[in-house]
C-alpha cells in the first residue's frame, strides 16, 4: 500500500469510524452507543449478516478480521467462541475495539497493521474473517495472498468485497454520479466516483475503493482449494417509492443477484 493510499485511509477512518454515525446520538464509546451501531447493523441493514457469516460456527478456533473498525462483528466471533484477533491500519480502530470488547466481558489480541503484510507466522489462525477492506488497499491480490498464508491447511477465509454488478453500483456509481452528475464528463472513473461519494466523510479522506463481480472474486482467491461466492445486502429503501411494489420473495432474489456485496468463502 502507498504512503499516500495509507494516509488517506487514516484520515477515513481516524475521524470517522465505520458504522460511528448510527450510534450517534448516544455517548461515544459508551454501551448505549455500542448497543445502537449493532442494532441498526444487524436488524436493520443486514440482517443476513451474522447467518452468512458465520458468527457461532467457529467455537474454539482462533479467528483473525483484517480491518476490524470498531471491534462490532469482532465482538459476535467472540460472543460465538472463536479466540479472536483484530488488526487495523489505524490505530484509533485498535483503541476502540479493544474498549469495546473489555465493555462486553469479551477478551481478544489487537495488532495495527497493513493487510499486505501480516505480521503473523504462517498457519497461525483457523479463520481470516474481513468485511469491506481489502477492496481499500491497492494490491487486493497480495493481500488475498497473505491471507492464505497465515491459514492453517483447511482454514477459511470469509471475505466481504463491493460488487460490481450490483444494483448500488450500477444505479448510483454508474447512473447517477458518473452520467447525471457528469462525473464521467470530467474525466472521473468508478473507482474515482466511489472514494469521492461511497467513501465520503467530513474529513475528506477519500480512500481507494474498488468493487468486483463474481468471476474476478472467484479469480482473486483461486489459490484456495474451495471457493464459494454468494451476493447479498440491498435494502428497500434503493427503490425508493417503487420499493412498496416489490414482493418479499422478488426482493429476496434481487438481494442475492444485484446486492451490494460479494461474500467470498474460501477454504485452503
Amino acid at each position: 500500500m502507498s504512503s499516500n493510499d495509507k494516509q488517506r485511509a487514516r484520515e477515513q477512518w481516524d475521524k470517522d469510524p465505520a458504522g460511528a454515525i448510527y450510534g450517534s446520538q448516544c455517548e461515544f464509546g459508551s454501551r448505549e452507543f455500542f448497543d445502537e451501531v449493532e442494532r441498526h447493523r444487524y436488524q436493520e441493514y443486514a440482517p443476513w449478516m451474522p447467518r452468512v457469516m458465520g458468527f457461532n460456527d467457529f467455537a474454539g478456533q482462533r479467528l483473525l478480521e483484517i480491518g476490524c473498525g470498531m471491534g462490532t462483528d469482532l465482538l459476535q466471533f467472540a460472543r460465538g467462541g472463536a479466540k479472536v484477533t483484530g488488526i487495523d491500519l489505524t490505530p484509533r480502530s485498535i483503541e476502540i475495539s479493544r474498549r469495546h470488547l473489555a465493555l462486553y466481558d469479551q477478551t481478544g489480541d489487537f495488532a495495527i497493521a497493513d493487510c499486505e503484510l501480516l505480521p503473523f507466522r504462517a498457519a497461525s489462525f483457523d479463520v481470516v474473517y474481513s468485511n469491506g477492506v481489502l477492496h481499500h488497499t491497492p494490491d487486493t491480490a497480495g493481500a488475498v495472498r497473505e491471507l492464505h498464508r497465515v491459514l492453517r491447511p483447511g482454514g477459511q477465509a470469509r471475505v466481504m468485497l463491493y460488487h460490481r454488478s450490483s444494483w448500488a453500483y450500477l444505479s448510483q456509481v454508474v447512473l447517477g454520479y458518473g452520467i447525471l452528475h457528469g462525473e464521467f464528463l470530467r474525466g472521473h472513473s468508478p473507482a474515482k466516483i466511489m472514494s469521492k461519494y461511497v467513501e465520503f466523510n467530513e474529513g475528506g479522506g477519500r480512500p481507494l475503493v474498488k468493487a468486483y463481480s463474481r468471476r474476478e472474486s472467484r479469480e482473486l482467491f483461486s489459490i484456495f482449494r474451495e471457493v464459494k461466492v454468494q451476493v447479498e445486502q440491498l435494502t428497500r429503501g434503493e427503490f425508493y417509492f417503487l420499493a412498496r411494489f416489490i414482493p418479499e420473495n422478488a426482493f429476496r432474489r434481487m438481494r442475492q443477484s444485484v446486492g451490494w456485496n460479494v461474500i467470498v468463502s474460501a477454504k485452503k
